[in-house]
């Protein structure tokens, strides 16, 4: 098989990525292996490039946005056969009989393994999945159109419950890249007034045509907001929304990496405020989310590249250049 393999981590202009032929993986029990249609690139996967998360294993294949179709079924594998669609994503195992894996939150647990950054990705020609995390999706989307579902969507979906924000209710999103763009046709189904901050041109002129009820830079104050997410990985934008943020409010922080969280007054967090962190996501959380999308229905907006040319689309995503996700397919 052909794959973009990482051996170090380096900037995204150093070109890290080489193309690399490996042999086709074998499913081990319990496994699907599938012939990659396309994978989207998310930021995590440019902070697992340049090093802003320490590799957990090198060298390794990125990507966690994964879709195919299934080429072989290993042994003890129940509910798919060989041609079956999957999707892949950034869960790709956890242990099932912790306390979090049996509370519905298998996304805290200690033995959670993750795609692109524990097993190899997506950036290739085949992928193994574990047959219990690999997902069935709506047939009302493309192979193209799927793929930034897979962590974009479901994390913004994710971040949106995390944030407690009710139908109807007053949201900010700070940021507006790939995931916020699904989170606002989300939060915009519930009925919510979604208001839009963020330093992207591109970003509030999308945010603009889609509905928003107010625009502008990450400084410029909101509404007093029922709950908010920032999708930006700095801290001073955790700040910024926190000044909007009413009394008894949520702020979910959707980002992996976050960089030092300013020092800011008792006062943007006093009556009952909350910041909460939104760590991955649960295989229930996908389901969900996944069937929402189809009744909404959300719309992706993408660019494709070759995989060969996964170096240039992480470059572009770095340089904040790309006007929609970056979807590598392998055709």
């Amino acid at each position: 098989m052909r794959a973009l393999q990482l051996t170090g981590p380096a900037p995204a202009d150093a070109e890290p990525l080489r193309t690399v032929e490996l042999p086709d993986p074998e499913p081990d029990r319990g496994e699907l292996v599938l012939d990659v249609a396309a994978c989207a690139v998310c930021r995590t996967d440019l902070q697992i490039i340049e090093g802003d998360l320490a590799a957990r294993r090198l060298p390794i294949i990125p990507g966690h946005q994964a879709v195919g179709r299934v080429l072989a079924v290993g042994r003890d594998v129940a509910g798919w056969s060989e041609g079956d669609r999957a999707g892949v994503a950034w869960l790709g195992s956890a242990c099932g009989h912790c306390r979090f894996c049996t509370s519905g939150r298998e996304n805290l647990c200690a033995e959670a393994r993750f795609t692109g950054w524990d097993r190899d990705g997506g950036y290739a020609t085949r992928l193994a999945v574990r047959a219990d995390f690999a997902l069935r999706l709506p047939h009302d989307f493309t192979d193209l159109a799927a793929a930034p579902l897979l962590c974009g969507g479901v994390i913004g979906y994710r971040a949106l419950k995390i944030s407690g924000i009710e139908p109807g209710g007053r949201l900010g999103l700070y940021g507006f890249g790939a995931s916020a763009l699904l989170a606002f046709q989300v939060a915009r189904h519930w009925g919510c007034e979604v208001h839009v901050r963020t330093r992207s041109h591109h970003g509030q002129e999308q945010a603009a045509a889609l509905g928003a009820a107010s625009i502008g830079a990450y400084e410029e104050p909101a509404p007093v907001l029922d709950a908010a997410v920032t999708f930006a990985p700095s801290g001073d934008v955790v700040v910024a929304a926190l000044r909007s943020l009413g009394p008894g409010g949520t702020l979910a922080i959707n980002a992996i990496h976050l960089d030092r969280i300013p020092a800011f007054s008792y006062d943007l967090l006093w009556s009952e405020r909350a910041i909460r962190s939104v760590a991955n996501f649960t295989r229930a959380d996908a389901r969900e989310f996944l069937e929402l999308a189809t009744e909404i229905p959300i719309r992706t907006s993408t660019e494709t590249f070759a995989l060969d040319d996964a170096g240039d689309a992480i470059r572009r995503l770095a340089h904040g250049t790309l006007e929609g996700t970056a979807v590598l397919l392998t055709g």
